[in-house]
């Protein structure tokens, strides 16, 4: 049986994500982008975010509230605070948690070797793969991760 412990995703020590025996570090720069992408991922915004409306989404993912907004962002989080807000597993603070922890511990697996990454010429996206063994030249089958929910519906909008 292996005994050996995964290891953690380190990337800085400005802001840290623990999950049991999981500890994630990251930089500041890291941090925001993973914030970045989790509220493109759940549509709560469409694109890249000024400096200003990305520090607000980062104090949303901190301290799950934004009291002194820097942006028409943060504006928009407390004025729909209502809609985004509600039991934990259903929170938009709770989903970019959850995928900035998500996107760490994957690409923790990757520099690993436990997974592989693949491009997907017809999406033009990318996705986690099982390594194939070189015994059995079984594996590289693309893992499908729990789907997210949408907050469309309450996106900000420029």
């Amino acid at each position: 049986m292996d005994s050996a412990r995964r290891g953690n995703y380190d990337s800085g020590e400005d802001f840290v994500l623990e999950y049991g025996e999981l500890r994630f570090t990251f930089n500041e720069e890291d941090f925001a982008e993973r914030c970045e992408q989790a509220a493109i991922k759940v549509g709560f915004v469409g694109g890249r975010l000024g400096e200003e409306e990305l520090e607000d989404l980062v104090n949303l993912a901190v301290n799950g509230e934004i009291s002194d907004p820097a942006s028409a962002l943060g504006q928009h989080v407390n004025d729909c605070w209502p809609e985004l807000v509600g039991p934990a597993e259903r929170s938009l603070v709770h989903w970019l948690r959850r995928l900035v922890f998500r996107g760490a511990w994957l690409d923790q697996r990757v520099n690993e070797g436990e997974l592989g990454v693949a491009f997907d010429e017809e999406t033009g996206g990318f996705s986690y793969v099982q390594p194939v063994d070189p015994l059995t030249d079984v594996g590289g089958e693309p893992i499908e991760l729990a789907p997210e929910p949408s907050w469309g519906r309450v996106a900000y909008r420029r």
